[in-house]
């Protein structure tokens, strides 16, 4: 055993000395090696400090008077809405602007379907794809390649297939809004605004990072909630695995997976009540997860924000389960007894507020819309100062000319009504005055005419007359 160790020293001693080199290659990769260890270490201890203290800080709802208690949550920003009423029932930060990352493809994919129809054909320019980098979520689409929009708008949802989202917006640019990629973007923008988005502003269709792209919570919300009411996107949206067929480039189908996993029944982080939703992520915004579930009479959004992997999934399911299982549905038809009120506009009109708590508990503001036409407003309703929901209404003709300044409104209203019949009534005189002319004209000229033709041919007979 001795002459071994003795031997396999030697045997050491030689090889070090012929070859120093290697030695110290081992010796290098060996502190490199620690050097990544330690880089992850402190990389991972950064990100489980981050999120100890963002799991410390404070729920806003939960400071609301009699309101249930919400759970923490490890994301930055988290908020659970109502989908038709716009209720916030859980609250974290849900006003601070951050990045949303991929989940921008849920307002892309809604601008896409205010236009598009599905049979289009979706042509992949070289501008489509040279910005990808490699680890970008893409499909592997090709210059000059075409699928059907359809396809797309699954390649967006399911795969979060960056070239694609930027190939949807490209041609619908092009095919319906005058211009092309650009015009997209713009109207990304103004269909956020029109759905109340006031804290988001949108320079790319994908999500990949930008400073100047971001939106909050809340406003990621409101377009979940946009969005699940399109039946198009509910189609798309809540399938788990699409094929896209063929192409002309490509000869083998793409065979595309939901992302979600609160979707797939057999996964552990499955959640029976959630239907749809979309995932995202960069270096920058973190992840990030917006989902859609029903129960309870109750469809409601889900929104996480700069969280960390499948924190994503624990906090959304918190937030649901404290949500479904704290706060009700009442329905205005009802429980609405205000004579002030004349119709709702929709059949199916509630607020949801905790459980326990009764209607006349509620306080309610009426906001006139005077775009909606005369007596139109929103009723606005309250449980201790937080909104529990809204809804379009008409109201009584008194109930509207008692409201602060609205009866002037009603008096702008009808001078305005007034002027407007004045204006027809005059245009109509000038245009029954014009047609009098011209029929007036039509007489007299052809009258005249022969009165012309008489009176010369009389002249004439006289003037042959005194000849003869």
């Amino acid at each position: 055993m001795k002459a071994k160790k003795v031997l396999s020293g030697a045997l050491a001693a030689i090889l070090l000395t012929l070859t120093p080199g290697v030695a110290v290659c081992a010796e290098e990769m060996a502190g490199q090696e620690q050097t990544e260890n330690a880089e992850v270490l402190s990389a991972q201890e950064q990100e489980n400090q981050e999120k100890a203290a963002s799991y410390a800080e404070k729920i806003d709802t939960n400071e609301i008077s009699n309101w249930p208690q919400g759970p923490a949550i490890y994301a930055a920003s988290g908020i659970v809405m109502d989908m038709n009423s716009g209720a916030v029932l859980y609250a974290k930060k849900a006003e601070e602007k951050r990045y949303p990352a991929s989940i921008t493809k849920v307002l892309s994919v809604l601008t896409a379907l205010q236009y598009a129809k599905m049979s289009d054909t979706v042509v992949f320019s070289e501008d489509s794809i040279s910005f990808l980098q490699w680890d970008d979520a893409q499909i592997g689409m090709k210059p000059g390649e075409e699928i059907n929009m359809e396809s797309a708008l699954y390649g967006m949802l399911l795969a979060s297939a960056n070239e694609v989202s930027y190939a949807v917006a490209e041609n619908v640019g092009k095919q319906y809004l005058n211009g092309g990629y650009a015009e997209f973007i713009e109207e990304m923008n103004r269909i956020s605004q029109e759905l109340g988005c006031t804290s988001s502003n949108w320079v790319n269709a994908n999500g990949l990072h930008d400073d100047n792209h971001y939106t909050t919570a809340h406003d990621m919300a409101r377009i979940a909630a946009a969005a699940y009411q399109n039946e198009e996107f509910r189609r798309l949206e809540t399938t788990l695995e699409y094929k896209v067929p063929p192409t002309n480039l490509t000869a083998e189908e793409r065979i595309l997976d939901q992302n979600h996993k609160m979707l797939w029944p057999e996964n552990y982080y499955y959640y029976a009540n959630a239907k749809a939703g979309k995932t995202g992520y960069t270096d920058q915004s973190k992840t990030t997860l917006v989902t859609m579930a029903e129960g309870n009479d109750m469809q409601l959004a889900a929104v996480v924000l700069h969280t960390y992997g499948v924190d994503a999934y624990t906090d959304t399911r918190s937030m649901y389960d404290y949500a479904f299982t704290n706060f009700e549905r009442l329905n205005l038809r009802e429980c609405e007894t205000s004579s002030d009120i004349e119709s709702f506009d929709k059949e199916d009109v509630y607020v949801v507020v905790p459980k326990g708590v009764s209607f006349s508990e509620l306080e309610k503001e009426y906001v006139p819309n005077e775009k909606e036409g005369l007596r139109q407003a929103a009723v606005e309703y309250f449980y201790q100062g937080q909104p529990v929901g809204s809804a379009k209404a008409t109201l009584t003709e008194e109930a509207f000319s008692a409201l602060t300044g609205s009866d002037k409104k009603i008096k702008i209203e009808s001078v305005k009504q007034e002027k407007k019949a004045e204006k027809s009534e005059q245009t109509e005189q000038k245009k029954l005055s014009k047609l009098t002319v011209v029929l007036a004209l039509a007489v007299i000229l052809p009258l005249g005419y022969i009165i012309l033709v008489v009176i010369l041919y009389k002249l004439n007979m006289r003037w042959r007359n005194r000849k003869k």
